[in-house]
């Protein structure tokens, strides 16, 4: 069992930046694609970005790519995902994801974290 804890989360104004963060309880954390999805009030969980070993295995959404840029510290079992450029529409809560391979569905990922509110206001 691998539990995922998001962080960083917060409100800020359009035009501005955060950075999230996804720590994993597992040792093996390299071993494991990372996703992040988002939700929104009313809305279904969307895909954002997800990413493996590198850039040939990095797949971002278009409505992000550009903007949002994912890494990941393998030493420290942390994914991190850092927005930039925040619109109202990226209002969501955040969650991490962790898998066996880099999908776009959130039902090929294992392990999820709860979630984390970014609000973006005008």
């Amino acid at each position: 069992q691998v539990q995922l804890v998001e962080t960083g989360g917060g409100s800020v104004q359009a035009g501005d930046s955060l950075s999230l963060s996804c720590a994993a309880s597992t040792r093996s954390f390299n071993n494991y694609a990372i996703g992040w999805f988002r939700q929104a009030p009313g809305k279904e969980r969307e895909f954002v970005v997800a990413f493996f070993r590198g850039a040939a295995t990095t797949y971002y959404a278009d409505s992000v790519k550009g903007r949002f840029t994912v890494s990941r510290d393998n030493a420290k079992n942390t994914a991190y995902l850092q927005m930039n450029n925040l619109q109202p529409e990226d209002t969501a809560t955040y969650y991490c994801a962790a898998g066996w391979d880099t999908s776009r569905l959130d039902r090929d990922y294992i392990y999820w974290g709860q979630g984390t509110q970014v609000t973006v206001s005008s």
